[in-house]
């Protein structure tokens, strides 16, 4: 995943006042992932004194809040006990995928508002009028159902060459080019299958016996 490819160090710097953990709280989860990444697996307050000017009891003390608010634990792993910060990296990385999601959501918005504010200007344009409630409303579920800004305009520049003003024909163009492209990434087109209907069809009259042999 790429979550677990990030450093949790840097979520940690980045999320820590949302999780309300303070700073003495943050260097004693940085100590403690340093001391069981050199290999000691079983941390406590009087290994982490060695390594910190906090007061032992003070880091007792952190332990037991880290512990409580689901950010570190003790877990046995057959006959041993050993301090993980797993729950914390978990924590973390929720974080970080919410925040991947959120401003994918924010991008997506901006593309969707830009696309509807192209399609909006361009056919006001060509059909000499504002548009009423009811055609926003069908061309914003254009742009929901994935057809992009362009291909809208080009539906409906298709519909008014041919004499027609209404949405329903641009809806109607539309489907039959939604249906077209179907056909072509399938590997049949409508010219293809008249191809193959005119080749069978140019077999069968190869076959009859023009000439009577009696």
């Amino acid at each position: 995943m790429i979550t677990e490819a990030i450093d949790f160090r840097y979520l940690l710097i980045e999320n820590y006042r949302k999780l309300k953990l303070n700073e003495n709280e943050v260097a004693t989860i940085f100590v403690i992932d340093h001391l069981i990444s050199q290999g000691n697996p079983f941390v406590t307050a009087d290994l982490l004194s060695l390594k910190m000017t906090l007061d032992i009891k003070e880091i007792d003390k952190i332990l037991a809040k880290l512990i409580t608010k689901g950010m570190f634990e003790y877990k046995t792993i057959g006959k041993n006990t050993v301090a993980t910060l797993e729950p914390l990296k978990q924590k973390l990385y929720r974080e970080f995928q919410l925040f991947l999601s959120k401003e994918e959501e924010e991008k997506s918005s901006t593309r969707i508002k830009e696309e509807l504010e192209n399609v909006y200007t361009n056919y006001e344009k060509l059909l000499g009028r504002s548009l009423s409630p009811v055609e926003v409303a069908k061309i914003h579920e254009w742009i929901s159902f994935g057809y992009s800004d362009k291909t809208i305009i080009d539906a409906l520049k298709e519909a008014l060459s041919k004499g027609k003003k209404t949405l329903r024909s641009v809806d109607k163009i539309l489907l039959s080019w939604s249906q077209r492209d179907d056909l072509q990434s399938e590997g049949h087109t409508p010219l293809s299958e008249e191809w193959d209907k005119n080749l069978e069809e140019t077999i069968r009259i190869a076959k009859i016996p023009w000439i009577n042999k009696d």
